[in-house]
């Protein structure tokens, strides 16, 4: 299973700043996210996410000179989310060193939008999906009834979309909940974020999670990478 660190970019800058050695003042502090994604690709990381905040605002990709400084400096792919809807801005990312681009859960109630995704970035899309039923059921959906999550799996791997990123919102991961969506789709399973340990991490691996993407656990050293990487091997 990959270990996933992930960048929240605004204005250019990480929104957390990297301090491995915080605890024991050993190193420097930064918030350059070039340089963050560089000191994890050196652990060991084979991929990177960014979340461009500023894009998932203004509903277009925003920080694209960061993200061809962090492609320009990393030999890894790197994974976009944040303001990737619709071909023009998955191809202004790709532009500009992206790899891979992750769309919010709104583009499964947009069939051609969806289907306009998919023409532009194929098996390097993934959809984002909130694990919270609570979330799923107060969207304004366009259909007669809220889909459940398991539903919305299985309806985006049938119309062609290989990875899906379920978002924790901060809870531990249900594991039993997760195994029952990966049974119900052909799509790789990602998870990002949430309440999670390193004991978390290896029952992710057993329950065949493809990857886990980690923001502020890694970068504040709340997990160490090293052992993140040990615990998901």
């Amino acid at each position: 299973m990959l270990v996933i660190p992930s960048i929240d970019v605004e204005n250019g800058r990480s929104r957390i700043v990297y301090w491995r050695g915080a605890a024991t003042g050993v190193g420097s502090p930064t918030d350059r996210p070039e340089r963050i994604a560089e000191r994890f690709v050196t652990l060991g990381a084979r991929l990177i996410h960014v979340v461009d905040w500023d894009g998932a605002r203004a509903g277009g990709p925003v920080n694209l000179e960061t993200m061809g400084r962090i492609a320009g400096h990393n030999a890894v792919p790197l994974q976009v989310a944040g303001g990737m809807e619709g071909a023009d801005n998955i191809r202004l990312a790709f532009a500009a060193g992206a790899t891979r681009v992750v769309v919010s859960m709104a583009v499964a109630d947009q069939p051609q939008l969806l289907a306009e995704c998919l023409a532009v970035a194929g098996a390097w899309l993934a959809v984002g999906l909130d694990m919270r039923p609570e979330r799923i059921a107060a969207y304004p959906w366009h259909r007669p009834a809220p889909p459940s999550l398991i539903e919305l799996a299985g309806e985006l791997a049938d119309n062609g979309v290989r990875r899906l990123v379920l978002s924790m919102g901060g809870a531990r991961p249900d594991l039993a909940f997760l195994s029952e969506i990966a049974r119900a789709t052909s799509a790789e399973l990602y998870v990002a974020g949430g309440s999670v340990d390193l004991d978390a991490i290896k029952r992710l691996r057993d329950a065949g999670i493809a990857g886990i993407i980690l923001g502020a656990p890694l970068l504040s050293g709340a997990i160490d990478f090293a052992k993140a990487l040990e615990a998901a091997a």
